[in-house]
């Protein structure tokens, strides 16, 4: 009896230390130590608590500052798009993904050192107070802002929603100043603009991001642009730095079909893939598209690129765009920081990743540097529609953006093309991935 005990007790034993064994090469948890780690966590606690205890200016050697400074080495160090955030870069990037933030409605530019109105935005409480464009602000709640820098007048004018605000304004056309008292509120941001459409039915829209509520503003002007008569469509994904891959796949959603691949990603196993595909709650769509991109051209929005041109749904028009294939996941940490951190990149429906190459153009056409700049401010400042006072304004007249005719061109040639009976997507394939 007492040889089978041991005998138990020895098979039990081997097969802890088997399945420990397994558990460190598999990436499991596990009881055994992790001595690399260990070692490493000893030798910069004791690289910590050398500068702590020898730095010469000791109040900037606390260990609060120090830890995260060594945090924001370790991480951004991984690649550009890693990086540790602290409480307020947390909250700026959960502000930033979600295109809304608290404050008082007003878009405001710096011009010759003044902080100047560029308009309330509509239904905030600046609109309702009567904040006009070309306001100054020279004051916040009696501070005087009239020089400084614009990031400072923002956080002094933003603040919880429901508190109060007094800003204190400079009205050229009064000549004098004005006080306003507004209250705080919680604004949405739309990145679904400049949407129109021409008398032969070609619409064109424009994303500058792709936050959470960007699937829901593109599906509402494709049916109000429907409702128009729409025969073709543009959506301008210029200068588009990209966002969240859900808000990718709800805009590709409104064209691809019930189930079909629009794009997947894979982490560093094969068993990491994930696919996602289309759930087909739209009305059918088979009208020409153009894409216009560039080289700011990134991410979510290569993602909406490659799927529309892997599936010969679009033609894309305009310059190579940026190549950023990684997927970064925001990770929430203790105290309210956080990381951003590559987990993943992601592929095309057929299997190609653009990271570090890009998506070329199916018409290529470069603009100059500096006529890129001059339309993308045509594009923000629809207020200042006569030509004389954007000249005034901005010092040289509106011009023509070419690329956008050119993608005008192409669709009414397809328009004028005879229709096919059905259009055709052929199936795409992915191609399995090495990792």
């Amino acid at each position: 009896m007492l040889k089978r005990i041991l005998a138990l007790t020895v098979a039990v034993a081997a097969g802890f230390l088997l399945a420990q064994v397994a558990a460190r090469h598999l990436g499991a948890p596990s009881w055994w130590p992790d001595r690399t780690r260990d070692h490493n966590v000893r030798y910069f606690r004791d690289v910590l608590q050398t500068v702590k205890e020898n730095y010469v200016e000791g109040d900037q050697a606390g260990y609060d500052d120090l830890t995260r400074a060594a945090l924001k080495g370790m991480v951004g160090q991984l690649d550009p798009h890693s990086e540790f955030l602290t409480k307020d870069e947390f909250a700026q990037t959960e502000e930033e993904l979600s295109n809304q933030f608290d404050g008082v409605g007003i878009q405001v530019e710096q011009r010759d050192g003044r902080i100047m109105v560029i308009a309330p935005i509509p239904g905030t409480s600046a609109e309702e107070a009567g904040v006009r464009r070309g306001d100054q602000l020279t004051k916040v709640d009696g501070q005087p802002v009239a020089t400084a820098v614009l990031d400072k007048a923002l956080n002094l004018i933003r603040g919880e929603a429901g508190t109060t605000v007094t800003l204190t304004l400079y009205r050229a056309s009064a000549g004098r100043e004005i006080d306003f008292l507004l209250k705080r509120q919680h604004i949405l941001l739309h990145s679904v603009r400049n949407t129109g459409i021409r008398s032969d039915g070609v619409g064109y829209l424009q994303i500058t991001q792709f936050s959470e509520r960007t699937g829901e503003e593109f599906a509402g002007a494709l049916e109000k642009l429907e409702e128009k008569g729409l025969r073709a469509l543009i959506i301008d994904l210029r200068n588009n730095p990209g966002g969240l891959l859900d808000a990718a796949i709800d805009v590709c959603g409104e064209f691809f079909d019930q189930n079909e691949l629009i794009v997947f990603t894979q982490g560093r196993t094969r068993e990491s893939r994930q696919d996602f595909k289309a759930d087909g709650k739209h009305p059918a769509r088979h009208f020409p598209i153009a894409l216009l991109v560039n080289g700011g051209t990134a991410s979510a929005a290569e993602i909406v690129s490659g799927a529309m041109r892997d599936t010969h749904r679009a033609v894309i028009v305009g310059e190579k765009t940026f190549g950023k294939g990684s997927v970064q996941s925001v990770i929430e940490l203790q105290n309210g920081e956080g990381l951003r951190l590559t987990t993943a990149r992601y592929y095309t429906p057929s299997g190609v990743t653009i990271h570090g190459k890009g998506i070329t153009p199916h018409l290529e056409l470069e603009v100059s540097a500096d006529d890129e700049e001059k339309i993308s401010l045509q594009q923000t400042r629809a207020d200042l529609l006569n030509p004389g006072e954007f000249s005034e304004r901005f010092g040289f007249t509106p011009i023509e953006d070419v690329q956008r005719q050119a993608a005008e061109e192409v669709l009414a040639g397809l328009l004028a093309a005879p229709v096919p009976a059905k259009p055709a997507h052929p199936p795409v394939t992915p191609s399995p991935q090495k990792t």
